[in-house]
């Protein structure tokens, strides 16, 4: 190969790598925005009829509700998100709230909560510890909005709005 070719050759691999690296900056950005436009989305609809499809993704994604629990409120038991471990075993819950915003209007949040707990270093009769039991680990965290399940939800009960989201995301690059 001459100079002229190998370096044609070099500026287009390095033209290639750009576009790729900026397309999934774009796509972020994309997801970024849909994710925080489904946060304060407002559904058209009374809460009524957004409440069965906000539980059901819930149930997809392996989530049970807690019994007992009424109204447009809820929260779930916790589900093991990760393979026990004694170094660690994650799980997460979810509390889900829709309110009423005016007539025939809603919206409903998710807010997750992760928990990773590993067996307490005194654990010498070498039997598993039930979850009461276990020496919680360092990676706890607070209830946190979970926008991704909200856009998820927003596609499922609103598919218009969310495609009309889309199409202004894709304007935004």
């Amino acid at each position: 190969m001459n100079p002229s070719k190998s370096s044609r050759a070099s500026a287009l691999l390095v033209v290639s790598v750009l576009a790729l690296a900026f397309s999934g900056c774009a796509a972020r950005r994309q997801q970024a925005y849909l994710e925080d436009k489904a946060m304060g989305h407002v559904y058209r609809k009374p809460i009524a009829e957004v409440w069965p499809a906000a539980v059901a993704l819930l149930q997809e994604k392996g989530f049970s509700l807690m019994k007992g629990q009424t109204g447009f409120e809820a929260t779930t038991e916790w589900l093991m998100t990760s393979a026990p471990s004694s170094l660690g075993t994650a799980y997460a819950r979810y509390h889900v709230r829709g309110t009423e915003r005016g007539p025939g209007q809603c919206s409903v949040e998710f807010r997750r909560q992760d928990r990773s707990e590993s067996r307490a270093a005194d654990d010498t009769s070498g039997r598993g510890k039930d979850m009461g039991e276990s020496a919680v680990g360092a990676g706890n965290s607070q209830m946190k909005r979970d926008s991704e399940l909200e856009w998820e939800l927003l596609q499922k009960v609103d598919p218009d709005a969310a495609s009309a989201l889309q199409a202004e995301a894709k304007k935004l690059d």
